[in-house]
C-alpha cells in the first residue's frame, strides 16, 4: 500500500479548517474547566467541548485518509459513536455521584432531595 505525499488544496484546506475548529472547541472546553467555579459548572464545558471538538477532528481524519487511500475510511465513525454515547453517560454518573455525596455531607449549596407531598402520598392528584 503506497500513500501519495501530495494532497490537493481542495482536500487540504477543509481538513485544516476542521482540525483547527475541533482543536479550538477542545481548547474552549479545557479553558472552561479551568475558569468555572464549582464542580457542577466544571462538568458541562469539557463535555461539550470534547464531543464537538472530537467530531470535527474525526471528520477531518475521515476526509484525509479517504482521500489518501482512495476508498472510504470509516473507522472514525465507530470512535465517534462510542465517544458520543459514553461522554454524556459519564457526565451524568459523575454528577449524580457528586450530588449524592454533597447531600450526605450536608452541603448547603446543594438543593435537598425532592420529597413527596401529601397529595402524592395519598395517591390522588
Amino acid at each position: 500500500m503506497s500513500y501519495s505525499s501530495e494532497l490537493s488544496m481542495l482536500v487540504a484546506i477543509p481538513v485544516a479548517l476542521l482540525l483547527l475548529l475541533g482543536s479550538g472547541l477542545s481548547l474552549a472546553g479545557a479553558l472552561g474547566l479551568l475558569s468555572l467555579g464549582s464542580f457542577y459548572e466544571r462538568l458541562h464545558a469539557p463535555t461539550i467541548g470534547t464531543s464537538c471538538g472530537m467530531g470535527f477532528v474525526l471528520l477531518a481524519s475521515v476526509i484525509y485518509f479517504s482521500t489518501l487511500q482512495s476508498r472510504m475510511v470509516i473507522h472514525e465513525v465507530l470512535i465517534a459513536v462510542l465517544v458520543l454515547l459514553t461522554t454524556p453517560v459519564t457526565l451524568m454518573l459523575v454528577g449524580r455521584a457528586a450530588l449524592h455525596r454533597d447531600r450526605l455531607e450536608g452541603n448547603p449549596e446543594v438543593p435537598p432531595t425532592a420529597r413527596p407531598t401529601h397529595a402524592d402520598q395519598s395517591g390522588s392528584i
